[in-house]
């Protein structure tokens, strides 16, 4: 069964198929084309993922890209099945992933820790998007739980890039020069007068972290960090069989039952930070939809769920991705709400802009002058994720408590979890959570120290 849309009580065509709303390009959205080739432009953001999985699983950079391919189609699943979104990875989470997967031994082990890690994560979102209890089990959780967990994963991330032979290590000058700039564009108060003021530096805000991962491409090889790209013509070649035969249970099997009864703290962990991105996601369609009178954005939480949670079931099985599948990639949602909150003429439908960004990624991930770009500078680029993630976990963690005893739990638990892992950490954190509020443990209290809960 179709739908029709004609004022602003309906939305957009689609087909009905149980809980989802199927959108055809073409049919059902236009093509818009600055998000098509901002996609085009910004895969080398989900390039950076290879580094990872070679370095956590030594897999061959053949293999590596097969998996980023097959997860980039399945980014399309989202806005096919009706959910107004530019999906990404799960990227506070990251860390905490690598930190469990490096406890077990290199080669099978591994592989089988990250497989039995995203199975459980993809049945556990599900289940919960299929139930609606989503939202009562993260309130369930103690604010200074989620703090400290929330905190953790900032302090992992910033942690991954400075520890011994990290990144910054191998990139020292290109990542002081990247980062820096990218937090004077992002987070600057300067900046956000500039291009209020003027109309060129508004653009270059609207550009997300491409123009940061332009001058990496430029600054690395000047500075003797990389090797200028070797630009090279046609089409990509993934190693699908590779992938398959090497990386997936078709290859090494099941992860013994062992593996995912340890996976599970981490889990939970990784199911914390991911519903805020959930909650992020509401507020800014909702912000839009109040502004856009001539259409009906439907955003459904549940139905999210189903979709990354299926997501992560389907790579568990066809291909493990330590970025996992998430429901959103901020910076480049912000960016496109953005333009369209600007009216029907620039954007047609919020469909058009989410979807043709995702046709932009895929075709771009198919283009070898693209992939061989900015192959050299990859890490570079993952170091740059994970330290404004950073910034961005630390701060959103913060304001998660509600008192100055919340944020002490927060901190003991943020410091644990990224030194010895997720599993001592909420042990660690219940222990003191009852030991400080005793029959208040779910409670907690509020003394008004954070803005955000004043007056509650």
């Amino acid at each position: 069964m179709s739908s029709t849309s004609a004022d602003r009580s309906e939305q957009q065509p689609f087909y009905s198929l149980g809980p989802f709303k199927v959108r055809l390009p073409f049919k059902h959205y236009r093509l818009e084309w600055p998000d098509y080739f901002q996609g085009l432009l910004m895969c080398a953001v989900d390039l950076a993922a290879i580094p990872l999985m070679t370095e956590l699983l030594g897999m061959p950079f053949e293999a590596a890209i097969a998996i980023v391919m097959l997860n980039g189609v399945l980014y399309l699943i989202h806005h096919l099945l009706g959910d107004p979104v530019i999906p990404g990875w799960i990227t506070p989470a990251i860390p905490l992933l690598i930190a469990y997967v490096e406890a077990f031994d290199p080669g099978v082990d591994r592989i089988h820790a990250l497989i039995a890690f995203q199975m459980m994560l993809g049945i556990l979102v599900m289940v919960l998007g299929r139930t609606g209890m989503a939202t009562k089990v993260v309130h369930m959780i103690p604010n200074a739980i989620k703090s400290g967990i929330i905190i953790g994963a900032g302090i992992a991330a910033v942690a991954v890039v400075f520890k011994e032979g990290g990144r910054f290590d191998t990139y020292p000058i290109t990542i002081s020069i990247a980062v820096g700039v990218a937090f004077y564009l992002i987070f600057s108060r300067h900046f956000n007068q500039l291009r209020h003021r003027n109309k060129i530096w508004a653009i270059v805000g609207k550009l997300g972290v491409f123009p940061i991962i332009a001058l990496a491409v430029i600054v690395a090889p000047l500075v003797g960090e990389t090797q200028f790209p070797d630009i090279q013509w046609g089409i990509t070649q993934p190693d699908f069989i590779l992938m398959w035969t090497n990386y997936t249970v078709f290859g090494v099997g099941l992860p013994p039952l062992s593996m995912f009864a340890t996976a599970l703290p981490t889990v939970l962990a990784a199911y914390i930070v991911v519903f805020g991105d959930v909650l992020q996601t509401k507020a800014i369609l909702e912000e839009a939809d109040d502004i856009r009178k001539d259409e009906d954005v439907d955003y459904d939480a549940n139905r999210s769920h189903l979709i990354f949670g299926g997501r992560n079931f389907f790579m568990s099985l066809f291909g493990p991705d330590v970025t996992m599948c998430g429901p959103l990639w901020a910076a480049m949602q912000v960016v496109v709400v953005e333009r369209y909150k600007q009216g029907k003429m620039a954007m047609r439908s919020i469909f058009g802009g989410s979807g043709s960004f995702r046709w932009g990624t895929n075709t771009g991930l198919l283009l070898l002058p693209i992939v061989s770009l900015v192959q050299p500078i990859l890490g570079v680029a993952l170091a740059l994720t994970l330290l404004i993630q950073g910034f961005v976990s630390v701060r959103i963690g913060v304001m998660e408590s509600r008192s100055q005893r919340d944020l002490g739990i927060a901190g003991i638990i943020a410091a644990i979890l990224s030194i010895k892992g997720a599993a001592w950490a909420f042990a660690i954190g219940v222990a003191l959570t009852a030991l400080i509020y005793g029959k208040d443990f779910f409670k907690g209290e509020v003394d008004n120290t954070f803005n955000k809960h004043s007056g509650l």
